[in-house]
């Protein structure tokens, strides 16, 4: 225990030979992440070369549906593979759904290899948090779990540039390419540092595919009902979506290998309360894969600039958990309360400003909405993921800390599904143009406000003594 409790320096991952197992580590999570806002950046370039704007939302969708498949695997992987062979595998395959996208003619094929790429990813993003025991002594962990978590503050300052820059000059092929040097350079590293053999004590327990393929199944089905303009198709594909969850719900509470803890589907215990606002905070963040369409053909930004607008969002999550991560006691019931409010004001605010032309005041504080929408989830979410962990069942802790991961990822895809349904029915498509973006990102913003609206009231239950 003493060596758990005894402090680490600052620099001490990053120096010596812990300083190359940092980077290898941390470059998974970085690689995704990047991916991620290069991919969201350029989409508006892609389309116009290839077509396919009533598919846009899928690029996302895809991803991340394949990303919940790949972060689940992950630990059998290592079990079976070890965890260099697993993590050089999941490079192999996200250099393969890269070059798919990057040589792609036209939509569908480019959503196939951004499925590959999503696959591949969600693999990296739980191998890099999971091989931190395995590889830091116990007193280094809080800090290798801070270091690999800052990737996405990163990503957030490097991905809109590189994917601007490359929209900019219209080459959006090449922006996939740029991840490769990337890819091998991180497998050099994993290939010295990366323990090669199984670890001792093997997670046990099988992958729930069943209950994993009815999520992917949920989100499709909301996907494959936004495709058409008839609002009947729309409330079908919804409906069915949320039917196959709540399928799941059932199934998973009767029986074992189990995908979320005990407690998790009911918002009268602390943990199912905590569960459903994170839920609900993200899928109001996923509004955002909109947002450089929106700015590009309503306010007539470049891609660049859209590209760092649009993680601006991600940036204020980034900021107030730099801000608020430490307060204790009665603070921490007002940040948990308060956030999703601020959330909430920032989509209503985009839903009034964004379909409008604006003046560099009214262009200003329409930046400050988009800060709002993710700083308010930044006041909250450490707290919450605290609060999942101090909530967690007898011997179900490993599972409700993991379920954060499966269910983070779930309400992105299915934020992603949503947000295409509700941008095609508000015109995106049809009629398209200035005015069909106008209409349509009132409705998105107004709509996904409803979100976080939803998870002020979950956030006072989750605080509960």
């Amino acid at each position: 225990m003493s060596s758990v409790n005894q402090d680490s320096s600052p620099f001490e991952l990053v120096t010596g030979r812990n300083a190359l197992r940092s980077l290898a580590l941390a470059g998974g999570v970085a690689l995704h992440a990047i991916n991620v806002y290069v991919a969201t950046t350029i989409m508006p370039t892609i389309v116009q070369s290839i077509g396919g704007l009533t598919y846009y939302a899928w690029n996302t969708t895809l991803f991340v549906v394949a990303s919940i498949l790949g972060s689940a695997s992950s630990y059998r992987l290592i079990d079976r593979l070890g965890p260099r062979r697993a993590y050089l595998y999941a490079l192999m395959v996200f250099c393969t759904g890269s070059l798919a996208c990057a040589s792609a003619p036209v939509m569908w094929w480019l959503l196939i290899g951004r499925t590959v790429q999503g696959l591949a990813g969600g693999v990296l993003l739980a191998l890099s948090y999971a091989l931190i025991r395995m590889v830091y002594e116990p007193r280094l962990w809080p800090r290798a779990l801070a270091f690999v978590s800052a990737m996405w503050g990163v990503a957030t300052l490097s991905g809109p540039a590189v994917g601007g820059l490359f929209a900019t000059l219209g080459w959006w092929r090449p922006a996939f390419l740029s991840l490769l040097p990337v890819a091998a350079g991180l497998a050099a590293l994993v290939g010295r540092l990366v323990p090669a053999g199984a670890p001792e004590s093997p997670s046990g327990g099988g992958v729930p595919w069943a209950k994993l393929g009815m999520l992917a199944c949920s989100v499709l089905a909301i996907s494959i009902g936004s495709l058409s303009t008839q609002l009947s198709w729309h409330v079908a594909g919804v409906a069915a979506g949320l039917a196959l969850a709540a399928w799941m719900s059932v199934i998973d509470r009767r029986g074992a290998p189990r995908l979320m803890p005990t407690g998790a589907y009911s918002t009268r215990s602390v943990l199912g309360a905590s569960y459903l606002t994170m839920a609900m905070l993200v899928v109001g963040l996923t509004s955002e894969i909109f947002v450089p369409y929106f700015l590009q053909a309503i306010h007539g930004r470049s891609p660049l600039v859209a590209g760092y607008l649009t993680a601006v969002m991600a940036g204020g999550w980034t900021l107030a958990a730099l801000l608020f991560s430490g307060r204790t006691g009665v603070a921490v019931i007002r940040l948990v309360q308060g956030g999703p409010v601020v959330t909430t004001v920032g989509l209503a605010a985009l839903a009034l400003l964004m379909p409008h032309p604006a003046g560099a005041m009214a262009f200003a504080v329409l930046c400050a909405a988009l800060l709002a929408v993710g700083f308010g989830i930044g006041m909250c979410w450490s707290h919450l993921v605290t609060r999942v962990f101090r909530s967690a069942p007898a011997g179900e802790e490993n599972l409700a800390s993991g379920a954060v991961t499966t269910l983070q990822l779930y309400a992105i895809a299915l934020g992603a599904a949503l947000a295409g349904m509700v941008a095609n029915a508000g015109g995106l498509a049809e009629p398209g143009g200035l005015e069909g973006a106008r209409s349509a990102s009132a409705w998105l913003f107004g709509s996904f406000a409803l979100a976080p609206a939803l998870a002020v009231w979950s956030a006072r239950r989750a605080m509960r003594a």
